[in-house]
């Protein structure tokens, strides 16, 4: 385990001391996981909260609801969420995508092969690195750690890695510090970890960072000399 990697798993340990588990991600269903994961990008999540509220109101957070529903009637209930047309087109392609390859069955999806089933996962329209990745973890739980932008925030001001890492690179970082002896303690500790940063990067870790009182103070390079605030 590299220097960087034990320095993450303490921070870990300290932000669980701090803030308890999380149980993240707030879903009802591996389907509703899915959903969110699209729907969650580039906007606020109570904005996607809102838009779940919609589609369970009108019956649609189910496969065969998102299957029956047409493309313009999706747009409507998921506005909330911002980018409509872009995300629902990439929900409506999931689905397909499920239903030709896997029977429309997110128990056989899960099944498949983590590395398969990334690569197959990009290859869909409106799915990056980290949708796929969330989808991997939360939906199917997979042992697979999610980079966002708190977690990129958290490392490089921490001075785990540098400000330009690569999304692989800052992977590989919470990989290293997740590792565990079975598959299951992996993915249970990559939900964790995750849910745990962006609980920080919200309190914490904004575009300006307010460093007083955050758990993960005293691991900043510079925490003797520098102020709380």
């Amino acid at each position: 385990m590299s220097e960087s990697e034990v320095l993450l798993r303490k921070m870990y340990a300290a932000l669980l001391d701090a803030y308890g588990t999380r149980k993240w991600w707030p879903a009802e269903t591996a389907f509703e996981v899915v959903i969110g994961a699209f729907l969650t990008q580039a906007t606020a999540w109570r904005g996607v909260e809102r838009s779940i509220a919609n589609l369970r109101e009108a019956g649609r957070l189910t496969m065969e609801g998102i299957r029956s529903v047409t493309e313009e009637k999706l747009r409507e209930l998921i506005r909330p969420s911002g980018f409509v047309q872009r995300k629902a087109a990439s929900i409506k392609a999931f689905v397909q995508f499920l239903d030709e390859h896997y029977g429309g069955s997110l128990e056989q999806l899960a099944e498949a092969h983590t590395t398969e089933l990334r690569i197959q996962l990009l290859t869909l329209p409106g799915v990056g690195p980290e949708t796929a990745d969330a989808i991997l973890l939360y939906a199917l739980e997979h042992p697979v750690f999610v980079v966002d932008e708190y977690l990129r925030r958290v490392v490089t001001r921490h001075e785990l890695l540098p400000a330009n890492a690569r999304y692989a690179n800052l992977q590989s970082l919470g990989d290293g510090a997740i590792a565990s002896p079975t598959r299951e303690e992996t993915a249970r500790h990559a939900n964790e970890l995750h849910a745990l940063i962006v609980e920080v990067g919200k309190r914490h870790c904004g575009t300006t960072p307010r460093c007083e009182g955050c758990p993960l103070r005293p691991f900043l390079p510079d925490a003797k000399s520098k102020p709380l605030y």
